[in-house]
């Protein structure tokens, strides 16, 4: 409704969002799925009196004309905001109780009230508008895989437990007694089998279910991803496709700008060290450099790193420009920060170059000059630059390195806010050693083809083995895991025994897949990047949650519908299933 109504009778349905009483004249704001149309009423109308006393948001028609509002009333930043209708009469068409949280404002609340209201926390403008934005992205995307050549399917919810990846959701089965469905954590072997089938590109916006613990980035339960696959392609192939997909999209539903059109590449090996992370965050200039070698020269007299080298710990560092200046306590808080993180804390000095090399700090007397020129051309310090130390086993000083890469940053408003920096991880490890088991285990998707001559693979050497599996990253997020996958039934088996399976296992947990791979598999290759976690970089939201529209809470609870609940006897006896909770 704009000034083009002006003079028309209408009839308009809402929610009462807000209602301002001054005296001969009330305004109500009336709300729908569009936006808010201010409507008034005056003193002497019949219905003044009881739409004075009306509960905020009750659901009600008026009846009334489009007129022009007063100049000092008019409001830009709504479409409707030169004109309002006046009430020449009203009905009721539901009421409402006395409100749990009000819905006019986008103050914060509880999770609990929020999520058990759900259907009131929808109706705030932030997060309907966040709902609605995710309705035209999911548009878009599938607009835009129609454009690419791919097709739409629909593969099954019901399906065989994977012995990969994360914990299932187990459905038992009424006619088969004793056995179980899982739901699907990823159409991942349905949409290999579909390329099998001779379809070349496969879509879906599928649903995955994972029985995993909820993060700001992942809802636990269930989740959406962009799943996709492509037959007779390399992995640049895939790159191309998704890079495309991806720049549309985010130029047409952000001003954010694009730090890359194309995306740059970054080995695993490479991110870990430069990063701490395989989720790096390009914003963010500060870059991590090894110095494990300088600490263990003979002019280096830091004992405590000393000692810890020796047992096979690694030093990692961080510079920062042009940072002698800042107070003692920025330092001091940081150390004391990285103590709250878990580790001992992060030594640092600061370099200066008045007449001669010198370094100033806690740790600064324990360098010579010529230890301190090797640290600078490691790391390309300059005068006037600080450096933070970490020193512990390998996976535990990436861990607090990356973190205090980011820590330092925000600290410093180093970071872009209005920028995507996607980029791609490449060169993933195809094995790792379990840190619990100390047996090898696959580092990231068993369907994966290794890297190079498969006839010249070493397998007495599992760890140096890499693979074509591949992620794709924004501002420190990952949106989605990929690879181009293993159609050879006979590496297959090597590749799995490796892990410890035998080929009967192999054939037991992957039978659909092994037997179809053994009739003609074509080369191919997918990857699903998360619905959920491109509407939430687009939203500028921090948790998955403000993007979903029924989510559960932190504990898999569903507290608007009180799932999950109890079933009854005669339930669990048509599924041949007893209980035994413990107390």
């Amino acid at each position: 409704m704009n000034k083009k109504d002006i003079g028309k009778d209408i009839i308009l349905s809402g929610w009462i969002n807000k209602k301002r009483d001054h005296g001969n004249l009330l305004f109500i704001d009336l709300r729908d799925n569009y936006g808010v149309t201010q409507c008034i009423i005056e003193k002497q109308n019949k219905n003044f009196s009881e739409l004075e006393k009306i509960q905020l948001e009750t659901v009600i028609q008026v009846f009334g004309k489009v007129v022009n509002r007063s100049k000092d009333t008019i409001n830009k930043e709504l479409e409707t905001g030169e004109v309002e209708v006046s009430i020449k009469d009203f009905k009721i068409l539901g009421t409402c109780k006395e409100l749990p949280m009000p819905v006019f404002s986008d103050q914060e609340y509880s999770e609990e009230i929020r999520l058990k209201y759900r259907f009131l926390d929808l109706r705030r403008k932030k997060i309907h508008e966040n709902i609605i934005l995710r309705s035209k992205v999911i548009s878009f995307i599938r607009n835009q895989m129609h454009e690419l050549g791919f097709l739409e399917f629909q593969t099954p919810i019901l399906t065989s437990s994977s012995p990969e990846g994360a914990r299932d959701f187990l459905v038992p089965s009424r006619l088969n007694p004793g056995k179980f469905y899982a739901l699907p954590q990823a159409p991942q072997q349905f949409k290999q089998l579909i390329m099998v089938s001779g379809f070349d590109k496969y879509f879906q916006i599928a649903p995955c279910f994972r029985d995993e613990d909820a993060r700001a980035d992942r809802s636990p339960g269930e989740f959406y991803q962009l799943d996709l696959e492509m037959s007779f392609v390399e992995q640049e192939d895939v790159f191309e496709v998704v890079e495309k997909l991806l720049v549309n999209t985010f130029k047409k539903f952000s001003k954010k700008k694009l730090m890359f059109n194309k995306f740059p590449k970054i080995s695993y090996s490479e991110a870990m060290l430069k990063y701490g992370t395989d989720k790096p965050d390009l914003r963010n200039p500060l870059i991590i450099n090894d110095v494990t070698e300088i600490f263990n020269r003979d002019d280096v007299s830091f004992e405590i790193f000393k000692k810890l080298i020796k047992s096979g710990s690694k030093v990692r560092c961080i510079v920062t420009k042009n940072t002698k200046n800042k107070p003692r306590s920025f330092f001091d808080n940081i150390d004391k920060w990285a103590k709250s993180q878990g580790a001992s804390g992060l030594a640092y000095f600061t370099i200066e170059n008045d007449k001669e090399i010198f370094a100033k700090g806690p740790i600064g007397k324990f360098f010579s000059k010529d230890a301190l020129r090797e640290i600078m051309k490691k790391t390309l310090a300059e005068d006037g630059d600080s450096i933070f130390f970490a020193c512990d086993k390998q996976i535990e000083v990436e861990k607090i390195i990356a973190l205090a890469r980011d820590k330092i940053a925000r600290d410093l408003e180093l970071i872009n806010e209005n920028i995507f920096a996607f980029c791609w991880v490449v060169d993933y490890p195809m094995f790792e050693i379990d840190s619990q088991t100390n047996k090898i285990n696959f580092s990231h998707n068993p369907f994966s083809m290794p890297q190079g001559d498969t006839d010249k693979i070493n397998f007495e050497k599992p760890l140096e083995i890499l693979a074509y599996q591949y992620d794709i990253v924004c501002n420190g997020i990952e949106l989605s895991s990929g690879a181009i996958r293993n159609h050879i039934p006979e590496l297959m088996y090597k590749l799995f025994s490796v892990a410890g399976y035998t080929e009967d296992q192999v054939n037991e947990k992957f039978s659909g897949m092994i037997s179809a791979l053994s009739y003609g598999a074509p080369p191919h290759g997918g990857i699903a990047p998360g619905i959920d976690r491109i509407v939430m970089l687009l939203a500028n939201e921090k948790n998955i949650r403000e993007v979903t529209m029924f989510p559960m809470n932190q504990n898999a609870q569903d507290l608007m519908m009180n799932a999950p609940s109890k079933i009854n006897e005669k339930q669990l006896k048509e599924l041949n299933i007893s209980l035994n909770l413990k107390k």
